[in-house]
């Protein structure tokens, strides 16, 4: 078992905190730091948790997928506490974005993306509280699926407690998270020959917009113009929920040497959310879901890029708050609880471009088969 911790903001890592074998099949993954693993501490990258008793059990989607014959290579890297979308950490180490070698790796998963990037492993899972799946995936060329809310146990996931954060899944191919799905007893849909209508919605760098519309007219694709607003609202009622449930699950850990001030200041701020504000970024997450509803009712997909903008370096992310926008697209389908995929579609000036789409509640299958589908006609 290697073991690797990291003092300096420079050190990269391979991805992993610890590596080991558990389990015996024909697909490897590899999990984020914040889920149980028997007899590993779970320090989700933060020092103040580097003395942690190793858990007791698996987190329950990790013991249904070693039953169903897959294989654990180790724990993965992440953003300290899962509270950062940059995938910087000067403890744990830095993950190295084998793809994309100067820019950021994401986060907060951003060890999980960094190992099926690489090809370490086949698949790996991470959590999603605010893009913290789609967003490395965007970052490292990958497939980042954020399920539908409540659809994966959070069993053995830290934090306990959350009204947004969902198990998540890395993979390279949509076939194996087609498998991978299966293997939790999630059914995906069946391959279709065409896309159902899309909702577009245009929401990032105007360059970035046009690439994802040429993408999906070259798939043939039924393209229906969108208008959604309420994305921005939706945002920032899901920083004010994370926000007051972070305070509400780690501030304890104020009281002992460890969280990096960048992390303690963003966790603190969690206390001053009012209960007026908190009502009232509850009464956003219900228009924003309703509004959704009513439009994948019309377009069974909607569509918009995953980042607001291509993904930055090392040197432009060395400011964390600087780079908090860069979830204002994907933050929102947390607080509505509506399924959500990542897919690569290329380059732009040497910096990956993902599409983002998103289906009805429940429909995650449909998602995976809309990424086979554009993934072959991307891949002819």
């Amino acid at each position: 078992m290697m073991t690797l911790f990291c003092e300096t903001p420079s050190c990269k890592s391979n991805g992993y905190i610890e590596e080991f074998i558990l389990g015996q099949g024909d697909l490897s993954f590899a999990v984020k730091d914040t889920l149980d693993v028997a007899g590993y501490a779970t320090r989700a990258g933060c020092r103040a948790l580097a003395s942690s008793s190793p858990a007791l059990r698996h987190a329950q989607v990790i013991d249904v997928l070693l039953k169903q014959h897959c294989v654990l290579r180790g724990k993965t890297t992440l953003h300290e506490l899962a509270f950062g979308v940059t995938g910087i950490n000067p403890w744990g180490g830095t993950p190295l974005n084998s793809r994309y070698p100067t820019l950021i790796p994401g986060g907060s998963s951003s060890g999980s993306a960094s190992v099926v990037a690489a090809g370490e492993v086949d698949f790996s899972i991470g959590t999603d509280t605010g893009g913290s799946v789609r967003m490395p995936a965007a970052c490292c060329g990958i497939l980042g699926l954020k399920p539908t809310y409540g659809l994966l146990s959070r069993q053995g996931v830290i934090p306990a407690e959350s009204s947004l954060d969902c198990v998540g899944l890395f993979a390279r191919s949509a076939d194996v998270l087609r498998q991978v799905l299966h293997r939790l007893g999630v059914e995906s849909a069946q391959d279709d020959t065409t896309l159902p209508p899309i909702g577009l919605i245009s929401a990032a760098a105007p360059f970035i917009d046009t690439r994802i519309e040429q993408v999906l007219h070259q798939a043939g694709a039924q393209l229906h113009p969108l208008v959604l607003p309420e994305l921005d609202a939706a945002h920032l009622a899901g920083m004010t929920i994370i926000n007051r449930e972070n305070w509400q699950a780690f501030h304890t850990l104020l009281d002992v040497e460890g969280v990096s001030e960048d992390i303690a200041s963003r966790i603190r701020r969690g206390a001053t959310v009012s209960a007026c504000e908190l009502a009232d970024a509850e009464r956003v997450r219900q228009r924003f879901s309703d509004r959704l509803d009513a439009l994948l009712t019309d377009t069974p997909l909607l569509a918009l890029s995953t980042l607001p903008e291509l993904p930055p370096t090392l040197e432009q992310a060395s400011d964390p708050l600087s780079v908090l926008e860069l979830t204002k697209l994907v933050r929102p389908f947390n607080l509505s609880g509506h399924p959500a995929i990542s897919i690569p579609i290329g380059d732009i000036d040497h910096r990956p471009v993902a599409l983002q789409l998103v289906a009805r509640k429940g429909h995650d299958g449909a998602l995976v088969a809309a990424a086979t589908y554009l993934l072959s006609r991307l891949h002819r």
